[in-house]
């Protein structure tokens, strides 16, 4: 009995210290559960606090949302905003549904220009205008002033449009800062907001075209109507950059295509001319059909045809495609007439020296028919060159084209005119040079034929009779000589 007492008091006290154990477990939980809940609650009444006292602290500075604030592009045949040009200014911004404003202040960046005078504000609540009887004003220091006396009804749009601002002319990226004063009088600066401004620096061109509008004599010589439209001195100076870059584009096609006009067009003409019915009746119906539709026609068909067909080419290639064929019809018949001017006995000669038909054709005939025709090609190409405004049709940016989008972004025909002052500097200088070659053409046979005429008559003796002279026969060389 004795020696189990230890044993039963061994496990009492295991028992003793498990019940202990859960004893202390069950009893520090609800302790710990009420901890967890104290905090939450700290925690939920702070939380109410701060939104209690946010509620209460003013709430300005969301009084008024900017949407936008953007300028318009005032590049010519351009969508850039240039500096030191006129641009109209927008800016959009929304009241809150609780506050009423009585000034709204926009503060330009240093260096721009505006007048109050030129500011528009209209107020909108939804699609309906709402009078706001608002004053504008500018005090001088870059800022713009939009007093509402009566104030401005809650949660009305402002669409603020100030005309004629002119941005530095080195151009850069511009903010636009507002501040409003709602009408208990609290204020509140809301910064720079609703978006940049981006503004490219203007060129050499654009600063003479902005010095000139400035000028008396500009203002005076644009009171009539006709050379303001026609021959405005700063549109032509801000035109000629931009025109430029398409007659670039139009000297491009005319070098690329002509060179390959010419071995086309001198190859019909060889088929015209061939022994071969078959030959002959293909390139007469390529000529005939080229010559006999206009080129308009044809620009349209290879344009707007070929992309039906699943070929798509580039426009600058296409065009010159077009051109050259075009030209090689018209060179094809300038270079058949050139041929059969050589008088065949120059042909039965070449034959006479052992030459074949080819050998004839490209050492003989070939040259003196080419040097014939160079004046006439030469008128071949100065029509090429003007053909190439009918490629502004299909929105190739030759010198055509650049004008038309000037002129559809100025409302000015003076576009035109520089175009036309590029086409005169290479059609006046080689139509000079195309008659001054006919002229030295002409001056030659005539001197010949002069030269013949002066000769001496045949000596006659008497006792001899007729002799041959010697001058005459010299003369009927040179005669010769100057055909081939």
């Amino acid at each position: 009995m004795d020696a189990m007492r230890p044993e039963r008091q061994v496990r009492n006290r295991q028992k003793g210290t498990i019940v202990m154990g859960t004893c202390s477990y069950a009893t520090s939980a609800p302790s710990t559960a009420k901890r967890i809940i104290r905090a939450a609650l700290v925690a939920l009444a702070t939380v109410l606090v701060g939104m209690t006292l946010f509620a209460a602290a003013p709430h300005n500075a969301y009084a008024l949302e900017v949407e936008s604030c953007t300028a318009s592009p005032n590049e010519d045949g351009g969508d850039r905003i240039l500096g030191d040009t006129p641009t109209r200014v927008t800016w959009r911004a929304h009241a809150d549904e609780a506050e009423s404003l009585s000034k709204v202040t926009l503060a330009f960046p240093e260096g721009a220009e505006f007048n109050a005078d030129k500011a528009k504000v209209t107020g909108l609540s939804g699609l309906e205008r709402v009078e706001l009887n608002a004053e504008v004003t500018s005090p001088g220091d870059g800022t713009l002033v939009i007093s509402m006396p009566e104030g401005a009804p809650a949660g009305v749009s402002f669409l603020v449009e100030i005309y004629n601002v002119v941005f530095p002319g080195e151009g850069g990226e511009f903010q636009i800062s507002a501040s409003t004063e709602s009408v208990d009088g609290q204020s509140v600066d809301l910064g720079p907001q609703g978006g940049v401004i981006t503004v490219a620096g203007i060129s050499t061109a654009e600063q003479i075209a902005a010095w000139l509008n400035n000028q008396a004599w500009v203002q005076a010589w644009n009171t009539n109507k006709f050379l303001h439209l026609f021959f405005d001195p700063a549109i032509i100076v801000t035109s000629i950059p931009n025109v430029f870059n398409g007659w670039l584009t139009a000297l491009g096609i005319v070098a690329v295509s002509f060179p390959c006009a010419i071995p086309v067009g001198f190859i019909l003409a060889l088929m015209r001319m061939a022994r071969f019915r078959v030959l002959r009746a293909l390139a007469a119906t390529f000529v005939n059909v080229v010559r006999g539709t206009p080129m308009f026609l044809q620009i349209y068909i290879a344009f707007f045809g070929l992309p039906l067909l699943g070929l798509n080419v580039n426009n600058f290639a296409l065009g010159c495609c077009v051109m050259a064929l075009n030209s090689s019809a018209y060179l094809c018949e300038i270079f058949r007439a050139g041929i059969q001017s050589i008088s065949k006995g120059q042909f039965e000669a070449a034959r006479s020296l052992g030459m074949n038909g080819a050998q004839t054709m490209i050492h003989v005939i070939a040259p003196q028919a080419f040097r014939r025709v160079i004046p006439t090609m030469t008128n071949e190409l100065i029509l090429l060159y003007k053909d190439t405004s009918l490629l502004a049709a299909v929105g190739i940016m030759e010198t055509v084209m650049y004008a038309k989008t000037i002129t559809a972004a100025t409302g000015n025909i003076t576009p035109y005119i520089v175009a036309a002052m590029f086409y005169l500097v290479v059609t006046l200088p080689m139509s000079r040079i195309t008659r001054a070659m006919e002229d030295r053409t002409g001056n030659r046979k005539v001197a010949i034929k002069k030269k013949s005429a002066d000769k001496e008559p045949k000596s006659v003796t008497k006792k001899q009779g007729w002799s041959p002279d010697l001058n005459q026969a010299k003369d009927e060389l040179e005669i010769k000589t100057a055909d081939l």
